[in-house]
């Protein structure tokens, strides 16, 4: 089987290559040459000192090309990999002008995900501490109360998720985005995707037509297009990636073999690899819960994260494998989105991603910000079109990483032992779909409470969709 999958790959490959040329940018191929220093692109000193007390000694490209057309009051579309400093990019833009003429409610900076929002509020209320910026979070799972309450003290920057951010303006009295002056939509391909959609249509009315709109992302979608056109006033496009792209420094790797034996797999590499710390992403929120007890069985200690856990056992676990409590994150696509993670070392697709965008996300939590890493890919029998379109994508064609397949088959007992009792305990959970009280707790209203939100989980995991009643967004 892995000979024939190694035809069809070097046939393939040939074919791509007499077709054109190869897709992989030069790193300078989009990006003009970087500033030498952050005053060179005409940050105020009081930032500047933020950035060196942050370890930031010099611009990044999607800076140096953002920083400037958006410090004269331009529109910006910045499109750069992962990893590549875009917070600061949009960041620091709006605090200098905010230093320049202060007043609350000043800027909104939507993101996707809880965690990606925290992590945004934490880079800005760092950035800022030395003009004195005032910060909320307005995330799902959180209590709308105390929400209110930090809303009442009129912070000058609102980092939110779409839903939870609209809950207030409908509900919370006194709070409106009347007076907005930016509007940065953060990983804006997901914030425009799916179930987004709507909700940004409907703030985009709400808020100030006089605003700046700043959009980033890894990748550039049709529906970020399409809302450049709508409601962007001659927007900068600042591109320093392709549109899927990924960092030289990150060695990509696929391992080939019959689907029966993906556990056996996963294990002999989590197994040789274990002194790096990995990310393994799944396809559903089930086989994250799965692999993540059979790993634990195995001797291995991972953590689950993913959409389904309540927003305390996702930070928890965020911060376990950000601290090196746990070596191993057990994920679905909720972590492929922005979030930093120092030091991780390898990304494992234990699901190969449906799509070429989503690949690019995920290998981006490693080789972040110059450092090295790796990522393998599993490939089963059914998975060979899938990852095809993903080299075809990213202009490289993946090296098969090397396995020892007596090991493997030495392993595959123990391994199979773990993964029934596996499912054993998720049945008597109650997780997994299998029923049970935890599987049956939809909260006092008859739906899924605000401590369990969908994210990216609903449609790319393999949730169920639910509908949900009005109040309690994320």
């Amino acid at each position: 089987m892995h000979d024939k999958f190694n035809n069809i790959h070097t046939t393939m490959s040939s074919a791509s290559s007499d077709s054109g040329p190869s897709r992989s940018p030069s790193p300078d191929a989009e990006a003009g040459p970087s500033a030498k220093t952050f005053a060179d692109l005409g940050v105020s000193q009081e930032l500047c000192d933020a950035c060196e007390s942050l370890g930031f000694k010099a611009p990044t490209d999607i800076q140096a090309e953002a920083i400037p057309p958006a410090l004269t009051g331009r529109d910006i579309i910045g499109i750069a990999q992962t990893g590549s400093g875009k917070t600061a990019a949009f960041s620091l833009p709006i605090l200098q002008t905010l230093w320049e003429n202060p007043q609350p409610f000043f800027a909104l900076m939507l993101a996707p995900t809880r965690e990606l929002a925290d992590q945004i509020a934490k880079q800005v209320a760092a950035l800022g501490a030395p003009i004195g910026v005032r910060t909320a979070v307005i995330v799902g799972g959180m209590d709308m109360m105390s929400q209110s309450i930090a809303l009442s003290k009129r912070p000058h920057i609102i980092v939110a998720t779409p839903g939870r951010l609209m809950d207030h303006l409908e509900n919370t009295k006194g709070f409106s985005l009347k007076a907005l002056k930016y509007l940065v939509l953060d990983e804006a391909d997901r914030l425009l995707d799916l179930d987004f959609g709507p909700i940004i249509d409907k703030l985009l009315k709400i808020i100030p037509k006089e605003r700046n709109t700043f959009l980033f992302s890894a990748t550039l979608s049709t529906k970020v297009e399409k809302l450049k056109r709508a409601s962007l006033n001659k927007p900068v496009q600042v591109k320093v990636a392709s549109k899927y792209s990924t960092v030289s420094t990150l060695m990509q790797y696929y391992v080939f073999f019959p689907e029966v034996q993906k556990d056996a797999y996963l294990f002999y590499l989590v197994n040789e690899l274990s002194s790096s710390s990995m990310i393994i992403f799944t396809g559903t929120v089930d086989r994250a819960q799965r692999l993540s007890i059979m790993l634990n069985r195995l001797g291995f200690p991972a953590i689950p994260l993913h959409g389904q856990l309540s927003q305390s056992a996702r930070q928890g676990s965020l911060n376990k494998f950000k601290s090196g409590g746990r070596k191993i994150l057990v994920a679905t696509d909720v972590a492929s989105r922005g979030l930093d993670i120092p030091l991780v070392d390898l990304v494992v697709n234990y699901d190969i991603p449906s799509n070429s965008k989503d690949y690019v996300h995920r290998v981006g939590r490693t080789a972040r910000a110059g450092r090295s890493g790796k990522s393998i890919t599993l490939t089963t029998q059914y998975d060979v079109v899938m990852l095809k379109g993903i080299e075809a994508a990213i202009g490289r064609q993946l090296p098969a990483f090397e396995v020892d397949k007596e090991a493997v088959a030495i392993l595959s007992d123990r391994v199979s032992e773990a993964a029934r009792a596996a499912r054993i305990e998720m049945r008597e959970q109650g997780t997994g779909g299998a029923g049970g009280k935890r599987g049956r707790d939809k909260g006092s209203k008859g739906r899924f409470d605000d401590n369990r939100d969908r994210d990216d989980d609903v449609v790319q995991g393999g949730m169920p969709n639910k509908k949900f009643k009005k109040g309690g967004r994320r």
